[in-house]
């Protein structure tokens, strides 16, 4: 029983190690992702095309903190019916609440603050076309309004998805569920298409 004890705690902090290499990897492949993007997006386009870019990137950030906040407040049980039933996305929902710690801390964490990085150099890139275009008493009030703008936005945003993510976890978590469901048939479909091409 000794000897247990120290190779179980041995493979749980192997297991944390990989954990937090893993979400390194992915933040750092994530962040590039959308900052390329985002900035590819933004480069030539006009004011309003980039504050929808913007508000774009503040609403993917809320999304995922509420499918983060559902995945933690949702009840298992309704699921295992939805399986018993074979209802398309149960079985996919009871895996994501059974990595509810690791799944809110890629939606929270990684997506969210990845988000909020972005579409703070995004309100900074408009900020400076704003005072490109417009004549400012004091210059800094562009810079100073889209901050303030975007962290309105943001936290209001996320204050009211949380209260929506609580209220209605089951239906968020079967909705990521059958999403994924969607996605993994996929494949499928396009292969039986090839098979009859």
């Amino acid at each position: 029983m000794a000897k247990s004890d120290p190779d179980a705690g041995k493979k749980e902090r192997n297991k944390t190690i990989r954990w937090v290499v893993t979400i390194f990897l992915v933040t750092l492949l994530v962040s590039a992702v959308i900052s390329l993007i985002s900035e590819e997006l933004l480069d030539g386009s006009g004011i309003f095309a980039a504050f929808v870019i913007l508000f774009a990137i503040v609403l993917v950030g809320i999304v995922f903190d509420i499918v983060g906040v559902a995945v933690t407040s949702a009840d298992e049980r309704p699921f295992h019916s939805m399986a018993a039933r074979k209802v398309p996305g149960a079985q996919e929902a009871i895996r994501l609440l059974r990595s509810a710690e690791r799944v809110s801390s890629i939606c929270n964490d990684v997506v969210g603050d990845i988000c909020g990085v972005v579409s703070g150099s995004a309100s900074a890139v408009i900020a400076a076309r704003l005072l490109q275009n417009f004549t400012f008493n004091w210059p800094r009030a562009a810079s100073l309004f889209m901050s303030a703008l975007v962290a309105g936005v943001t936290v209001g945003g996320k204050a009211l998805g949380k209260t929506f993510a609580i209220g209605s976890a089951t239906q968020i978590v079967h909705t990521v569920g059958r999403l994924l469901h969607g996605l993994r048939a996929l494949p499928k479909m396009f292969g039986k298409g090839k098979k009859k091409g």
